[in-house]
């Protein structure tokens, strides 16, 4: 049985961008899907939920959390490296008062994509456009304590985090064969209607006052392990899937290029977590890991 932490590797991927920034965030905010998602899915009735193990087994208090990882995920390592006393809290956590939503919000919702339609069959869950409504409740909630011109400036010099775009596929265009999304556009028109879509959340982020905002590309999704468990019998990744990837994070790019370029500043900094994940599986013993076999 092949064993490795994954929490090295997301620890090395939070550095990076920490460096990419060159700047220090007083307040940090996330929004996006399960990669990110720190428990807002537990106050819902849905079946998006990571409360059971075996998440959280290297999570300090060896319990699952509502984080969709072993132990630490994205988010709580941005938050450490930022010197953080602990990662912002899920926005419908009753513990996210007083001081300490001055730390930020966690608003991320696992199963959630770009589109509206990604992840129905989950049912209940925090889709995008409600992220970032709460987040503007959020501000509302932080005006009363600290008055409106300072909780923009909070807002303004925040670090933001967003990861979107893999439920789009996994979840939506490949989730059945014949899919209304596959019906409805090939792989090659269906990204760019995504990246699309994408790009009016983003700039609806910039419009309530994100100015600081890392977003991340997809991994290689025709090899994380529910695929490979589904489609693979000798241990080759989805080609489809590989495909999509292949077509999203380049467009994704190209994208915040000009974004950025629209709103007059580089506001969006693109993260490349698909080369990410290929050095790591391509050389693990580079990262500390190693691979152990344990006979059946």
């Amino acid at each position: 049985m092949a064993t490795a932490h994954c929490s090295v590797l997301l620890a090395l991927f939070s550095a990076a961008l920490l460096v990419s920034t060159h700047v220090e965030a007083r307040a940090f905010f996330v929004f996006g899907d399960s990669l990110v998602d720190v428990g807002n899915n537990n106050y819902l009735a849905t079946t998006a939920r990571a409360d059971a193990p075996p998440y959280g087994i290297d999570y300090p208090t060896r319990r699952a959390t509502g984080r969709f990882s072993n132990g630490f995920n994205i988010p709580d390592l941005i938050s450490q490296n930022l010197g953080q006393s602990e990662a912002p809290l899920p926005y419908l956590s009753p513990a996210l008062n007083g001081a300490r939503l001055l730390n930020g919000a966690n608003f991320a919702s696992a199963g959630v994509g770009v589109l509206n339609d990604t992840g129905v069959q989950f049912v209940n869950i925090i889709r995008i456009g409600q992220q970032i409504q709460y987040f503007l409740q959020y501000q509302q909630r932080v005006s009363s304590l600290l008055g409106p011109y300072q909780t923009q400036a909070l807002v303004n010099q925040a670090l933001v985090l967003i990861t979107l775009g893999g439920n789009d596929f996994v979840n939506n265009y490949y989730l059945v064969p014949f899919s209304a999304r596959s019906r409805q556009f090939s792989i090659q028109n269906y990204v760019p209607y995504v990246i699309s879509e994408y790009r009016k959340v983003l700039l609806r982020l910039y419009e309530v006052g994100a100015r600081r905002v890392l977003v991340t590309g997809t991994g290689p999704l025709g090899c994380v392990p529910a695929e490979l468990a589904q489609r693979s019998r000798t241990g080759e990744c989805a080609q489809d899937l590989q495909q999509a990837a292949g077509l999203f994070n380049p467009q994704l790019t190209d994208m915040l290029m000009s974004l950025n370029s629209e709103v007059g500043g580089n506001v969006f900094i693109s993260a490349n977590t698909q080369l990410s994940h290929y050095d790591f599986i391509s050389n693990p013993q580079a990262f500390g890991i190693y691979i152990h076999f344990t006979p059946l």
